[in-house]
């Protein structure tokens, strides 16, 4: 059940960058990571303009492996990253309890 009134599409790229902070993923595999924490998986229309925006921001990076395009943080989207994390507890921190 979604709660009404609160839209957690902003978190999208947040997200993204989180799970490729762990390790380099193709979108298929960040839609599945995304849904099993947001209980639903993110679209194709969704998620690839989000991978196609960060990486024109120079955060990600793809590189292409057969057919699939494994993408990985840049040195920018890991400082971003630490960054976005820090911002996200300092807002947040005490509504998740920390």
């Amino acid at each position: 059940m979604k709660p009404l009134g609160c839209d957690m599409r902003g978190m999208l790229s947040f997200q993204i960058l989180y799970l490729l902070s762990k390790k380099p993923m193709h979108g298929e595999a960040l839609a599945e990571e995304i849904g099993k924490r947001r209980g639903e998986k993110p679209k194709a229309g969704t998620i690839y303009p989000a991978l196609k925006e960060l990486t024109r921001k120079g955060l990600i990076k793809g590189d292409k492996r057969g057919k699939t395009i494994v993408y990985s943080l840049t040195p920018e989207g890991t400082k971003t990253m630490r960054y976005a994390k820090e911002y996200f507890l300092r807002c947040f921190g005490e509504i998740v309890g920390r």
